[in-house]
């Protein structure tokens, strides 16, 4: 706590008014983080109406994600406190709502049910998550665009199997 006292500038006695412990104050951080990827996930699914577009366009949202400098990602995917059920409750609520949003957009478009949808959805959010921590992690050669660009191509023809909801069918 020292130490996060001096880097914000501000007296441990000020620190401890906020956060009484360590781990509330990790839960703001972990929230904040959180926060920020599903604002992420949430943009890219807004971002255009073309579905390959979108596809692509959320991936490369966890690509980003995992790549940002500050490392934020490890705070929600790779934490040692993931034990912890204020934690383990966040991560679990944070990948839920990833997925409901992709779900929502499976669902509009193809008239699937909320739990089909939901299904596909928590495979394309888990395969985006996974695949950029290993890119990053490997320290691959593969830059980020190729690398999502692969990534939305096996997504894309999985998803694109279901046909559009209310498309004419030749």
């Amino acid at each position: 706590m020292d130490d996060i006292a001096e880097r914000a500038g501000v007296s441990k006695p000020v620190l401890y008014q906020h956060f009484p412990g360590k781990l509330e104050l990790y839960l703001a951080l972990l929230d904040q983080h959180c926060e920020a990827l599903l604002q992420a996930v949430r943009t890219a699914l807004a971002s255009t109406t073309d579905n390959k577009l979108r596809v692509a366009a959320t991936m490369d949202a966890y690509f980003a994600y995992v790549q940002d400098e500050g490392g934020a990602f490890r705070l929600v995917f790779e934490s040692d406190l993931t034990n912890e059920p204020a934690v383990r409750e966040r991560v679990e609520r944070v990948s839920l709502q990833c997925a409901e949003a992709i779900s929502d957009v499976i669902a509009e478009d193809t008239g699937l049910s909320q739990d089909e949808s939901m299904l596909l959805a928590v495979g394309l959010g888990g395969v985006s998550q996974v695949v950029a921590r290993y890119w990053l992690s490997s320290g691959s050669g593969i830059p980020r665009d190729k690398a999502v660009q692969l990534l939305t191509s096996l997504a894309w023809r999985g998803i694109a199997g279901f046909p559009l909801h209310g498309a004419e069918q030749h």
